[in-house]
Order: C-alpha cells, then sequence, then structure tokens
C-alpha cells in the first residue's frame, strides 16, 4: 500500500506495530502535496517545517513508551476557518490575509493532546459561503476525480485533500451540506455531527446556528476513529452540550437487521439526476438486503428548506461579519476621507462578491420593515422543519436521501447561478433542524464521478448512524480511485 492510500485506522495501526514511523508519513505525505497540488489547489498553506518536527517527537514518544493515543503522529488537514496557533487563518479571504491566530480551536487543542498533527490549511469558498470552492481568494480549487470540475464546498479543499490522499483525514465545517456535498462530490466520507457535539471555539463564523465541524475520511469506520478525536464538551462554546461521548468505533458492528428507515417522498424531486437516483435505488435495495425496513415516509416542510436556510444564514452572516471594519483586525484599506470612508472601502476590497451578496441579503431581511416579513417567518418555519423531523423520528431509526441531486459540475458552469444551491437541497434540512448525518460514496455516473449516499440520524444518534454507514459501506462494492491517483507515480 502506498503512503497515499493509508487511512486514518490503517495509519493508527501501522504506527503502532512498528510498520512505519510517523516521519516516514508525513515526508511521504508531503510529497504527495508536491506532486498533486499544482493541479489540485487544494491547501492554501502547508507547515511542512513544523510537521516533520512534529513527526520526529512523536516517534520519539513511541520509542519511549510514552505516545498521547493510539493517533500520535498522524497528520490532519484542516480547513482554513479553523485556528491554528502559528499558522495562517485567511477563511480565503483577502480581509483575513495576514492573520495568524495566538490560540487554538478546541478541536486542535485536542488534536495536539492525542499527537496529532496540523500538517496544512485547506482552501474553501470565502468565509465558507459558497458551494464549489471557487469563491476564495485564493482561486478554485479542483476535483480529483477530474480537475475540470469542482470539488463542492465550501470544505471542497479538504474534501479533494482527502480524496486525493494528502492525509487520512481532514476536518471542514458545515453549515448546510458543505462538509457532505463536496465529500459526495469527492468520492469520500463526510460525517456532520449533531450540533452541540463538537465545539466551535476558534472556527470562524459564517451562520452560528447552523455551523458545524466535522470530519472527512475514506471511510465510515475512520469517520468513527476521528469522531472519537474532536467530539467533547468545551465550556467556552455555549452552544456545547456536556454529554458523555460513547467510544463510536465500539458501535460499528450489528448490521442493519430490524432498523426502520425512513425514505421521504418529497426527496424525489425533478432535479435528481437519473444516474444518482439508479446509484440510491441500488444502495436501498442493498439496506434491504441487509435485515433493514425501508418505507417512504414524508417531510411536508423540505419544500420551504431552501427558503429557510438562505434567510437565516445570510442574517446571522450579515451579523457575524460585521466586525470585520478595518478598526479592531484584519485588512484596512489604505486610502480614505474619513471613518464612514474608512469602512464602505475596506469592506468594499476585503470581501469578495458572493460575502458581499450574502451580507446585503442578510441586511435586507434583518431591516426594520422586512424582519417579520422574512427573518421572523423563517425561524417559525424553521420550528416546524425541526418538528416534522422529530415527527419521523418517532416511526423511524434513520432516514436516507441521496447527498446531492448531481454528481459535481464543471469550473464555471454555476457559479453566480442560484441553481448551485440546489445541488445542497438534501443536506440544508439537516442543518436546520441540528440533528446528524452521513454521506458515504455509493458509485460513479458514466462520466466516472461519485455518487453519494446520505444517512440521517437524530440528535446525539452518531452512533446508530455509523453503524448503518458502516454496514453499508461493507456491502457495496468500492467505487476505485480517483483520475489524479491513477495520472500520479
Amino acid at each position: 500500500m502506498k503512503i497515499y492510500e493509508i487511512g486514518l485506522k490503517q495509519a493508527a495501526d501501522l504506527l503502532s506495530s512498528n510498520k512505519i514511523s510517523s516521519f516516514e508519513l508525513v515526508s511521504g505525505l508531503l510529497d504527495r502535496i508536491n506532486k498533486t497540488e499544482p493541479k489540485l489547489h487544494a491547501l492554501n498553506y502547508i507547515d511542512e517545517e513544523n510537521a516533520l518536527k512534529e513527526a520526529k517527537l512523536s516517534d520519539s514518544r513511541r520509542l519511549k513508551g510514552t505516545s498521547k493515543s493510539i493517533f500520535d503522529g498522524i497528520p490532519a488537514i484542516i480547513k482554513d476557518n479553523i485556528c491554528v496557533k502559528g499558522m495562517p487563518a485567511t477563511c480565503s479571504s483577502k480581509m483575513l490575509l495576514n492573520f495568524v491566530p495566538e490560540y487554538d480551536a478546541h478541536v486542535i487543542e485536542r488534536f495536539r493532546a492525542q499527537g496529532i498533527i496540523p500538517l496544512a490549511k485547506s482552501n474553501l469558498d470565502e468565509f465558507a459561503m459558497g458551494t464549489s470552492t471557487e469563491y476564495s481568494y485564493f482561486g478554485p480549487s479542483f476535483n480529483p476525480w477530474d480537475i475540470s470540475r469542482v470539488p463542492g464546498g465550501s470544505s471542497g479543499g479538504s474534501a479533494a485533500a482527502v480524496s486525493a490522499g494528502l492525509a487520512p483525514f481532514a476536518l471542514g465545517t458545515d453549515t448546510g451540506g458543505s462538509i457532505r456535498q463536496p465529500a459526495s462530490f469527492c468520492g469520500v466520507v463526510g460525517l456532520k455531527p449533531t450540533y452541540g457535539a463538537i465545539s466551535r471555539y476558534g472556527a470562524a463564523a459564517f451562520a452560528s446556528s447552523l455551523d458545524q465541524i466535522g470530519p472527512i475520511t475514506r471511510s465510515a469506520e475512520d469517520a468513527a476513529f476521528a469522531l472519537n478525536t474532536v467530539c467533547g464538551y468545551d465550556n467556552r462554546d455555549s452552544t456545547s452540550i456536556n454529554i458523555n461521548h460513547t467510544d463510536y468505533t465500539l458501535c460499528l458492528s450489528g448490521g442493519m437487521k430490524g432498523l426502520k428507515i425512513g425514505l421521504p417522498k418529497e426527496f424525489f424531486i425533478s432535479a435528481l439526476s437519473p444516474e444518482i437516483k439508479s446509484a440510491f435505488d441500488n444502495c436501498v435495495n442493498i439496506l434491504e438486503g441487509l435485515g433493514a425496513c425501508v418505507k417512504m415516509a414524508s417531510l411536508p416542510t423540505f419544500e420551504y428548506a431552501l427558503a429557510v436556510y438562505h434567510i437565516i444564514s445570510c442574517a446571522e452572516a450579515a451579523s457575524n461579519l460585521s466586525r470585520f471594519d478595518g478598526i479592531k483586525f484584519g485588512y484596512r484599506a489604505k486610502d480614505y476621507e474619513d471613518l464612514y470612508d474608512l469602512y464602505v472601502k475596506t469592506r468594499s476590497e476585503g470581501f469578495g462578491d458572493e460575502v458581499k451578496r450574502r451580507i446585503m441579503l442578510g441586511n435586507y431581511v434583518l431591516s426594520s420593515g422586512y424582519y417579520d416579513e422574512y427573518y421572523l417567518k423563517a425561524l417559525k418555519v424553521r420550528t416546524l422543519i425541526k418538528r416534522d423531523f422529530d415527527s419521523l423520528f418517532e416511526k423511524y431509526d434513520l432516514l436516507i436521501s441521496p447527498t446531492t441531486p448531481v454528481a459535481a459540475f464543471k469550473a464555471g458552469e454555476m457559479r453566480d447561478d442560484a441553481s448551485a444551491c440546489a445541488t445542497d437541497i438534501y443536506t440544508m434540512p439537516v442543518n436546520i433542524a441540528g440533528i446528524s448525518a452521513i454521506t458515504i460514496p455509493c458509485g460513479l455516473t458514466k462520466d466516472g464521478l461519485p455518487a453519494g449516499f446520505q444517512i440521517i440520524a437524530k440528535p446525539f444518534d452518531e452512533a446508530r448512524l455509523l453503524r448503518a454507514a458502516y454496514s453499508l459501506e461493507r456491502a457495496l462494492p468500492p467505487i476505485g480511485k480517483p483520475v489524479i491517483a491513477k495520472g500520479l507515480k
């Protein structure tokens, strides 16, 4: 097995059995990065010197028998809107071009406590606002399965990096599908945990009531291991929930027999590609063959999810990004006449077009005369969507859907096009309700592009979610390797 094909669990096993050193693992991945980055542009920053230094320290600990955990010495890629002390946290924006945090996000503190090495920061849509990673100040990222196509977004850099073998796993953030949609496009596994399961401390806020950090891996088993590394209570995050998290790797066995699974009829929309539907239907048949009971269900408020998401997320984005005014920190315009002119020029020059569009929409729905008509109404419908999910979970153990209605689209094909947002139509309701979901690859289209299968669970039922994903994944044939892996030695 090549270095870049090693997954998270495999890396832990190889390191524990001394079949590979952390230095060899990190060095091999850095070589892989150097070969692929000119084509993929998945990364914004590579911390080569510190990563190699940390790898040597990890190897020394293993020799002494003082390893911090089974993950000691394993490198990870971090989305560039999550703070890592001493590494840039740009959010792929001119506004934060020179921002280097003096502290670690909670998830990075947990990484360091276990010896996990932050290897690089991945590209994203600016401030996580986008569905294709084309809205980055540093330029777009590309899909390892076809570099003429997008990797999805906003965690497209993280998904492309894991798919191309730049690290065993990566962290992303998911506001309306920004882990699951790019994971689906890139043929990897993406997990959006329950809201509050992982601290958001140290992650730049897009929409605070929707954002969630989560892992991107190459298998459901690796997702369980990755979730173990980052979940847990943090009193610095007021939305962090103080509960006991199980060891999710111990919950994978048990199979699908007897599980009641709901398939909302509203998910069969006209935009659903026949090829994606075919791959999805095949998975449904496999689930039934594994002993699960799949029945048609109904989620009546599904049709309102897209509108509700955009109103709430843009309103919260407008509020969160108001701090970037050229006074406190971040980019500041050089030439201005007065304070008002400084505000206008700083924000006009520092933000990209997509971010400015969302800020304007957010300020509009929050403005006097429109607050009740749009924002307040969206909050009420959000409650109805949450109640619909609660009702379904009284009848079913899990829900299923395609992850996206289409496969990865061509770069530039949906830029400035509202139809790009519709690729998140199956993922947005999960964030609105604050529940958990995972996507696994379930086949290829005729163009050789991955299709994703989404499993949804009630709050804090990640154990059952991962069990189902693991069982289905083992019953599916592997989808193979991305084109970029075949073209590089």
